[in-house]
């Protein structure tokens, strides 16, 4: 006997309470006033359940599908309640839950509890009409290596509990603690499979035969084989998409069966790998090959490849046309699990979101027009920052990319040509090797919203503190180190240990000006690559960037609530003066406040002379200071220097005058007597040593009984045995640094290295095992750049500076100025001794 392949549907939908943006409990009052052959309860209170009628197509499904929501909406509506078809509802939390009243349903919660009240959760089951049981549990088999690829499609739930998850599907991961979910065991007709039922429902694990939650399983109650391994769908055609594709792998199995192939099952673990895989990246990362269960492929090619074998069954279905164009659109627009992210992004807000999937399950089946045209030869990809979902601006950045579009070619390499020439006259530049360059600055700005400047002020102050405290511990009372959570041996090894830092006074702040290297990933989630507590550059660099903004492009729309980064400049003498003030250096004889250069030969001279002038310090070399009298003076004019804000090329200890005295130790004994403050300090490279790096996080729990605000990326130490272990198989996937290395220098990007630099990587870690530390591969968000006119998505991170006067929260304050690096083509390096450059940072305020 055939398949019947009708299509049929159930849909679970999440009752909102429009005003408030949370469930409403509202389902029994609803659904007394509806046709209970097509609306029902469901676990939840806040959740109704939509059954359509027997179709014979998608489109008649659609239809159906459009209907019942109409009808939900016209009882709903006048309550005040949305409707959301989504797996999670964004802003849910566990003490939404409540339970519907019936003895299946108080039954199922007594005995299993939590499990129950967490089942905030909402699913499409997709119908087919398959009548021979014996034919459906054949079919059940051979099709469920290809349903975490349905899954990805239908994604639709990264929010559990007011939180991103990180999965784009956590009802995935919610509803797998079932004990009767995943794929079907091997089994030879339906009287076997009704067998495995009966046993399960006499071992009292299940209470019957409905709660046998199979991702695919013969139906209980209708002649169907039964898909159950998808998200809700706010778009319509969404699950139109998942039906189509569901049927054509029902025929192509019936297919297969009818000329013989041979089942061949997967190993259930890789089965259970790819649909985990599935709900962690949707079609944002990579799939199982589901031909292999074990090869990891980008989530188009998958889904492409997946229709393209399906195309003779759905050719046959008079389905092909349609569905291959359902799918390029899904590709294109993405999953209701990345627009979700989308729009957070924008404002911060899951009451946004929650607008957004009532909007998109209450509209046009084919979802929500676009409210912008997309950029059409923009290469978009998952984590750009400013082109989104089907290649159109995000709205934020909506102006300037429509300032760039309205301009030709001819116009954008004119107005490059202004920036360049801009550049020369106000002499913007780094030295690289000895060779004074252009600082090159893009003319598309990166906008960082005030809710995300928000998280990562807050982050970064905590991060911080806990720094500085580190560092007044280890060369102070060595808490850190007597109760074992760093060892002195570990300590005193860091390339940036000093001993002399031993000397200073308690009272000194360590380290007065931080500076951290932010990126985001392809979900837009902020870590912190780097931590730089010595010298960190880039402040009048992000000054000048917006100064040769608003000469070249003055007419380019500008965002309300940007901060002027030239306001901060001056932060830095303030700084300097309150930590002078903190240890009582110069009290009652206001001494000078001097920033301390190597010379013209260093990478950021024109930052040192820009922060001395606007921030009222005297620009000193060494030729420029004595010591005399237990005081570091100006020879010009024999003026006693109070606070030094140290930007040489090396550690001030090693410090020479051209005829050789060593003036950086005679500086160090003044520190040390208390009658000069250095910021930054001697010893502070042992804090942002790429090795105690990986000890922030604990660091932070240590001092401040706090967990980080933004994390770090994941580091190996290689001096570890089980850790160098692991480097040493992964090091082409996994960037690899030397422990003292600094400006990109040494940086082995694993995935785009060659056989032979993976190889020489390994012998050097081999040969030099604490000299090195690695660290996972972070996908670097993108942002559009100008490249001959033209835009190009380019790889980007943020350096962000943090004022420290003391350790008390309210002395320690991340400056809202941050300096875009952006990585030169098909480099994830964003260093300009690597041959990037930079974009101007417009920090919303609110």
């Amino acid at each position: 006997m055939t398949a019947e392949l009708t299509l049929g549907a159930e849909e679970e939908l999440h009752l909102i309470d429009r005003e408030r943006r949370t469930l409403s409990a509202s389902a029994p009052q609803l659904l007394s006033r509806l046709p209970s052959e097509s609306f029902s309860a469901e676990l939840q209170r806040t959740t109704i359940e939509t059954n359509t009628p027997v179709v014979t197509g998608l489109g008649a499904l659609r239809e159906e599908l459009v209907s019942l929501r109409k009808q939900l909406i016209a009882v709903a509506d006048p309550e005040g309640i949305g409707i959301a078809a989504v797996g999670t509802a964004p802003s849910s939390y566990d003490e939404d839950f409540e339970l519907t009243a019936s003895g299946r349903f108080g039954r199922m919660q007594q005995q299993y509890r939590l499990l129950v009240d967490e089942q905030l959760i909402c699913g499409t089951q997709i119908h087919v009409g398959v009548s021979d049981r014996d034919l459906a549990v054949d079919i059940a088999q051979r099709i469920g290596r290809d349903l975490p690829i349905l899954l990805a499609l239908s994604a639709s739930s990264p929010y559990w509990n007011g939180q991103d998850t990180g999965y784009a599907s956590i009802r995935t991961i919610l509803w797998q603690r079932w004990p009767t979910t995943g794929v079907l065991p091997p089994l030879g007709s339906a009287k076997e499979y009704d067998a495995l039922i009966e046993s399960l429902v006499q071992s009292g694990v299940i209470a019957d035969a409905k709660m046998a939650y199979f991702d695919v399983r013969p139906s209980s109650h209708v002649p169907t084989l039964e898909l159950r391994v998808s998200d809700a769908c706010p778009v319509v055609d969404d699950a139109i998409l998942v039906a189509g594709l569901f049927r054509a792998m029902v025929r192509s199995a019936e297919l297969d069966i009818e000329r013989g192939v041979p089942y061949v099952p997967v190993a259930a673990p890789l089965q259970r790998a790819a649909t985990w895989q599935a709900a962690r990246a949707g079609l944002s990362g990579t799939l199982l090959d589901p031909t292999t269960h074990a090869e990891r492929v980008p989530a188009p090619g998958v889904v492409r490849s997946l229709i393209e074998r399906l195309r003779p069954a759905l050719e046959e279905l008079g389905d092909y046309e349609e569905v291959a164009e359902l799918a390029a659109r899904t590709l294109v627009q993405g999953t209701s699990a990345d627009r979700q992210r989308a729009a957070y992004a924008e404002s911060g807000s899951l009451d946004d979101v929650m607008d957004q999937v009532v909007a998109e399950t209450q509209g046009p089946p084919s979802g929500l027009p676009a409210d912008v045209p997309a950029l059409g030869a923009y290469p978009a990809r998952a984590g750009d920052e400013a082109i989104g979902l089907g290649s159109r601006p995000r709205p934020v950045y909506s102006d300037v990319i429509s300032y760039v579009r309205e301009r030709s070619r001819d116009d954008l390499e004119k107005l490059q040509d202004q920036r360049d020439a801009w550049s020369d006259d106000e002499g913007l530049t780094v030295v690289l090797n000895g060779e004074t360059n252009r600082f090159d600055v893009d003319l598309v700005p990166r906008i960082v919203n005030a809710h995300e400047w928000a998280m990562l002020r807050d982050g970064l102050e905590q991060r911080a503190r806990a720094l500085e405290m580190f560092l007044q511990d280890i060369y102070g009372a060595g808490r850190v180190i007597a109760d074992g959570v760093v060892s002195e041996s570990d300590l005193v090894a860091c390339p940036g240990w000093r001993d002399d830092a031993r000397r200073l006074p308690k009272s000194v702040v360590r380290a007065p000006i931080m500076g951290f290297d932010l990126v985001r990933d392809e979900r837009g989630e902020w870590r912190v690559l780097e931590d730089n507590l010595r010298n960190p550059s880039g402040l009048a660099y992000a000054a000048a960037a917006r100064e040769m903004l608003d000469a070249v492009v003055p007419d380019m729309p500008r965002p309300a609530g940007l901060v002027d980064p030239h306001a901060s400049l001056p932060v830095v003498g303030q700084t300097l003066r309150a930590c002078v003030e903190r240890a009582g250096v110069g009290v009652g004889d206001e001494g000078a406040l001097v920033l301390l250069a190597t010379g013209p030969s260093s990478v950021a001279w024109y930052e040192h002379q820009r922060l001395a002038k606007e921030s009222g310090l005297e620009l000193a070399t060494s030729e420029d200071l004595v010591v005399r009298d237990g005081r570091v003076r100006l020879v010009d004019g024999d003026r006693a220097v109070d606070g030094i804000y140290v930007r040489l090329d090396d550690e001030i200890g090693a410090l020479q005058t051209e005829d050789g005295r060593a003036l950086g130790e005679e500086i160090v004994d003044v520190a040390a007597a208390g009658a000069v403050v250095l910021a930054n300090a001697p010893g502070n490279g042992v804090a942002d040593d790429k090795a105690t790096y990986r000890l922030v996080p604990e660091l932070i729990g240590y001092y401040l009984g706090e967990r980080p605000l933004i994390e770090s990326v994941p580091t190996y130490r290689t001096d570890d045995e089980d850790e160098r272990r692991i480097v040493l198989e992964r090091v082409g996937e996994l960037v690899t640094k030397p422990v003292d290395g600094y400006g990109g220098n040494g940086v082995l990007v694993g995935p785009l290295a060659s056989e032979g630099e993976i190889a020489r990587r390994r012998m050097e870690i081999a040969g030099s095992q604490e000299g090195w530390v690695a660290q996972e591969t972070v996908s670097l968000s993108s942002h559009p750049t100008l490249d001959h006119g033209r835009l190009e998505p380019r790889h980007v991170d943020l350096r962000v500076f943090v004022h420290v006067t003391g350790t008390e929260p309210g002395q320690v304050q991340a400056i809202p100025v941050g300096l875009t690096r952006v990585a030169g083509p098909r480099s994830l390096i964003v260093n300009s001794s690597q041959g990037g450059g930079a974009k101007d940072t417009w920090i919303l305020q609110d």
